[in-house]
């Protein structure tokens, strides 16, 4: 394949690509919210691409990967049903009388039930169901609610890289290189498993002061009604029918969004007195527009050939040693992703990936050492995932309100708790990379 030369369509493109990444990235500066930043950088890249001749509006609609945002949305319905019918309020305060006050045996199961729910629901839905519960379990019992929010947050979004459906780079990354629910799961899976209860280890040791005080109230016995049984465990069940369905698309030909419609429209279906009105207003519009704002932006600096340019320039180092490449993926993808939002980036790595595909590298083990990178990397900062500003957002809530500093997480804080534990969690996959590097590198297509 013949080397390509920098010309002024990739310039412009490159030009936009940087100057929206910098504005997404700075929100917390100009408190411009990130989606509005992204639209107008695909409008400027359409824009920019019909006066270049590289980019118009049909190549901006096909650009944009559907099976991600139809995913997203058919999920986000169901778990609306699911959320007002106590189910997830009953559960975590069952946890929380079985642990009798052993602070952290309740940590350790909280952990364990976020992490479990992780696994079919993206981690910003997983602690918006779990973070208030939470604060209301440790109000009771009267103690710090601080290890318990950070352990949500730090285990949500360790589990989350489990599986296809888990986490929002994980959908991106899925259906670029049409990887299945089962290859996905089969691949993560284990080294996951590994950072999870390395992850627990450490906030054992990291919390140790605070899990090591005894509750003021031992006995916790709140009510566990389940508000409404009737849909919540009717929603349980088309959520069971989804994981079958989730097992065995490949076979039935399904993509992962037809599979999370079939479940949203048979729970509206078998659930007659449920109006979709109300359910459709908890839909976050605003992160599917900004997923669309992305792949329309990024879809232009494909067509730009920005990011082949790019990949041509990385493929000679990828071809030295794919094992150092892929390391080096795998920490570079998340020092950035605790830095910055891990969405944007694995935007714009998947193009680059793909080049060197179709210049015949096998790249399976980049795909899932990005996916580890971008995962676990979100843990290393107060910033580094959705998941992690809703928990220092409540916890800072929840400061002002008790009136007491302390009860907020700060970034120095995160950094002492949070950080040693990505770091815990990066050692952990990069040793398992190094020691099933030709289980990672079967080629996907070939590997289900």
């Amino acid at each position: 394949m013949p080397m390509l030369s920098f010309d002024i369509d990739m310039f412009v493109s490159a030009l936009i690509l940087a100057a929206t990444f910098a504005g997404i990235f700075t929100e917390g500066v100009h408190h411009i919210h990130r989606t509005k930043i992204a639209m107008v950088g695909a409008a400027a890249m359409v824009f920019a691409g019909q006066i270049f001749g590289f980019y118009g509006p049909e190549q901006a609609i096909e650009a944009i990967d559907w099976n991600v945002v139809f995913l997203l949305g058919a999920m986000m319905l169901i778990i609306a049903v699911m959320i007002p019918t106590g189910g997830f309020q009953a559960i975590a305060f069952y946890i929380a009388r079985i642990s009798g006050g052993r602070q952290f045996l309740l940590l350790a199961m909280l952990g364990t039930a976020v992490t479990l729910l992780s696994l079919l629901l993206d981690n910003v839905t997983t602690v918006v169901i779990f973070g208030p519960l939470i604060v209301l379990i440790c109000e009771v019992l009267k103690v710090s609610p601080i290890p318990y929010l950070l352990a949500a947050a730090l285990l949500t979004d360790t589990g989350g890289v489990a599986t296809l459906i888990g986490d929002p780079p994980n959908l991106m990354i899925g259906s670029a290189a049409d990887i299945s629910f089962n290859a996905f799961l089969l691949r993560m899976g284990g080294v996951v498993l590994a950072a999870w209860l390395a992850t627990l280890v450490a906030l054992r040791f990291l919390f140790w002061k605070d899990l090591s005080v005894k509750p003021q109230v031992v006995k916790f016995a709140p009510d566990v009604r389940i508000d409404d049984p009737k849909t919540w465990w009717l929603s349980v069940k088309i959520l069971g029918l989804m994981v079958v369905l989730f097992v065995i698309h490949r076979q039935l030909h399904w993509d992962a969004w037809v599979v999370a419609t079939v479940g949203m429209t048979t729970l509206f279906l078998a659930g007659r007195h449920l109006q979709l009105d109300p359910y459709l207003e908890k839909v976050e519009y605003t992160l599917l527009l900004f997923f669309i704002s992305l792949f329309v932006m990024v879809g232009g600096v494909e067509q730009s050939q920005f990011l082949q340019w790019l990949g041509q320039h990385i493929m000679p180092f990828v071809e030295h040693d794919l094992l150092v490449a892929c390391l080096t993926l795998l920490w570079v993808s998340a020092i950035l992703s605790a830095a910055i939002d891990n969405i944007p980036f694995t935007a714009a790595m998947i193009p680059i990936i793909l080049s060197m595909e179709s210049q015949g590298v096998n790249v399976a083990p980049l795909w899932w050492c990005l996916a580890m990178g971008v995962g676990m990397g979100g843990n290393g900062t107060h910033i580094g995932s959705t998941a992690n500003v809703f928990i220092v957002t409540l916890s800072e809530r929840l400061a002002q309100k008790e009136r007491n500093p302390a009860l907020a997480i700060t970034p120095g804080l995160w950094f002492r708790k949070g950080t040693p534990a990505m770091l815990t969690t990066l050692v952990v996959c990069s040793v398992f990379v190094i020691m099933y590097f030709d289980f990672f590198s079967i080629p996907i297509h070939g590997g289900r």
